[in-house]
């Protein structure tokens, strides 16, 4: 089963939780505060591992939660910090946010990390409380949250050269007779439903790996038959061959084929069409074929390299690894997006407006509801058991400007005031 696109949720470890705690020891009758602050929660990270090929995995587990950070300790000790989250991928990963479809990282090298969920960071015990004003504070913070967030990995095949073409024109014979890939090949539709690489060797040495992809058909790019799975893999190929039944054997135009192809190719991404193309007459051994050739020829101008081939007979077989071999000596990569640059590594800042601290929205029986990053954040790092933490949290909401905002909404005394699953009474 190959798998080449998979939802899935990740989420950092939060952090831990600082502790309150006070120097006991003999001989030091005020000995301070000594709560240690908590670790930090673990990252998830993905790591590319050249010897996976799908994202097979991902289909029976979709759910990667780091550690938590270890709770501070009392003697000023810290808790330790989580281990990070391992998550292997195949080279050539593309991860995307679920949401807005913004591509957050392009993996395709051995060993390449990225980190796709950050591990919160510890919160503070009272040891970091302590001013001349309250040497001996009995507040501290909770863990701060990890980060969480849906995700979609996409593969694209790391392949130099991909075979394109309509269903049945022999691609996988001649990946099955130039490689030691071994594809399913039988004379119906769509026998291959997955892609199959296989490494070419020329005889003077050169190699390069080769894609059979599933056939294109029209309406490919709208996802008609198996439409974007097929170009989804397409897109990192830097030579293109275009397999043509040039006996047209199922009664098409070869001509014809040829249009509708390079169409879809233009309609799904403008870019493939920048990619080289070698022009490959298969069947060449078959009634008719060589008539259609000279017809074929006739329509294209007479730079147009075309190579006639059989792949079940090999004739013209090395003449056309030794032409897709010199071309990818000359073409180089291409970007995948438009703002990727090959072999530059730079920081992109980007200029966002910081989301409001919180907004204030009314249920239908009446009850404000207070929501907001910022301040959940503030709300979750808060110990509700302790009387100074709850005192600092009230302070923190004036400070934001949340009394406020709530007087001008209407609240007044002994209104319910909700945030997240808890429930507060406003006081005036």
């Amino acid at each position: 089963m190959f798998v080449d696109q998979v939802k899935i949720y990740v989420k950092g470890g939060d952090g831990g939780n600082g502790m309150v705690a006070f120097r006991r020891e003999k001989y030091v009758p005020k000995g301070g505060p000594a709560g240690g602050d908590g670790g930090k929660g673990g990252d998830v990270v993905f790591v590319v591992d050249e010897g996976l090929r799908t994202l097979m995995d991902f289909r029976y587990q979709r759910h990667f939660k780091a550690a938590k950070g270890e709770n501070g300790m009392s003697k000023g000790q810290h808790g330790k910090n989580a281990e990070d989250l391992v998550v292997k991928v195949p080279p050539g990963t593309v991860v995307m946010e679920a949401e807005t479809k913004q591509v957050l990282a392009d993996l395709t090298e051995h060993g390449q990390r990225f980190v796709v969920a950050k591990g919160g960071r510890g919160g503070r015990g009272n040891m970091r409380f302590a001013t001349p004003a309250n040497p001996a504070p009995e507040i501290a913070e909770n863990g701060e949250p990890g980060e969480e967030r849906d995700v979609i990995l996409e593969l694209k095949l790391l392949a130099d050269v991909g075979l394109v073409g309509f269903p049945s024109v022999g691609k996988s014979t001649l990946l099955s007779v130039v490689s030691a890939a071994k594809p399913k090949i039988a004379d119906y539709h769509f026998t291959t439903l997955v892609p199959n690489l296989g490494v070419v060797e020329t005889d003077d040495g050169r190699s390069f790996v080769m894609a059979d992809l599933p056939g294109l058909i029209e309406g490919a790019h709208q996802g008609v038959g198996l439409g974007h799975q097929f170009l989804r893999h397409i897109e990192r190929t830097r030579v293109i061959v275009h397999v043509i039944d040039m006996a047209a054997i199922e009664g098409r135009n070869p001509y014809e084929d040829y249009v509708i192809i390079n169409e879809e190719l233009k309609q799904y991404n403008l870019r493939l069409t920048e990619r080289p193309q070698i022009i490959v007459a298969n069947k060449i051994d078959m009634p008719n074929a060589e008539e259609n050739l000279q017809a074929f020829k006739e329509k294209l101008p007479e730079e147009v390299p075309i190579f006639p081939i059989s792949a079940i007979t090999r004739q013209g077989l090395r003449d056309l690894l030794f032409a897709i071999a010199d071309l990818l000596e000359t073409t180089p990569e291409f970007p995948l997006h438009e703002t990727e640059e090959p072999a530059v590594q730079r920081v992109v800042y980007t200029l966002e407006k910081e989301a409001p601290a919180f907004t204030i929205t009314r249920d239908s029986d009446g009850t404000f509801i207070v929501s907001g990053e910022k301040i959940e954040k503030l709300f979750k790092m808060t110990d509700f058991s302790r009387d100074e933490s709850v005192r600092r949290f009230a302070r923190q909401l004036r400070s934001l400007g949340v009394d406020d905002a709530l007087r001008e909404r209407g609240a007044k005394d002994g209104d319910i005031v909700k945030l997240l699953d808890y429930e507060f009474e406003f006081i005036d």
